[in-house]
């Protein structure tokens, strides 16, 4: 089975997709680790994307389509895959279509905007790798990590102001993506402003499991 993975920054992606795999026996594929991946291992696809990554420039998409296509050559794709990241835009999606490679399903995790405010502006996490939220799993002292007593902040990708941002951004490139697959009957949308484990049992209801 090989699936598409939309879901704003904080939607919960990371955790569905982990159900998926575990489900279906089938990796997930993230742009973000392929590139840093290609990169670490200096293959030309890596070295002209870190030419981009350098400069805080996205990687074109004749780079990242060349990592994708290396990516599910390998036998562990054998059985299908969950694609997360990709594709970002239109001439990605085409991109795929021109590989020859047939999407079965595109689920979108649909989280109201406020919601993935108050999850991702909430978190504060701990050098020592703990984290917490101020609301759903705050440390027994008040900025203060539970494992190594050493202070808590507050990454710069979690403040609001960027939490806005990046879903402007995301909303602004995705929806037109989503509308795509949706005219090709292949959208399928669930609502994951529910528990995580409600929210799976939709997704596999959706993938008839």
């Amino acid at each position: 089975m090989k699936l598409i993975l939309f879901g704003a920054p904080g939607a919960g992606k990371g955790t569905q997709a982990s159900a998926i795999n575990e489900a279906l026996k089938i990796p997930t594929i993230s742009t973000g680790n392929i590139i840093r991946e290609a990169i670490s291992k200096g293959t030309e696809a890596g070295l002209q994307a870190k030419q981009y990554t350098e400069k805080g420039a996205l990687v074109p998409d004749e780079v990242v389509v060349k990592m994708l296509s290396d990516r599910i050559s390998r036998d562990d794709c054998a059985n299908g895959y969950v694609l997360d990241g990709f594709p970002r835009t239109i001439p990605q999606a085409e991109a795929l279509d021109a590989m020859g490679i047939t999407i079965d399903t595109v689920l979108s995790l649909e989280v109201d905007d406020s919601a993935i405010e108050e999850r991702m502006s909430g978190r504060r996490v701990c050098p020592c790798g703990e984290s917490y939220h101020l609301k759903f799993n705050p440390p027994a002292k008040e900025g203060v990590c539970d494992k190594c007593g050493a202070a808590l902040v507050q990454r710069v990708d979690d403040k609001a102001e960027t939490v806005r941002e990046r879903l402007r951004v995301y909303h602004e490139l995705t929806e037109p993506v989503k509308a795509f697959y949706e005219k090709r009957g292949k959208l399928v949308c669930v609502d994951g402003n529910q528990s995580v484990e409600a929210t799976t049992q939709l997704i596999f209801k959706a993938l008839g499991l």
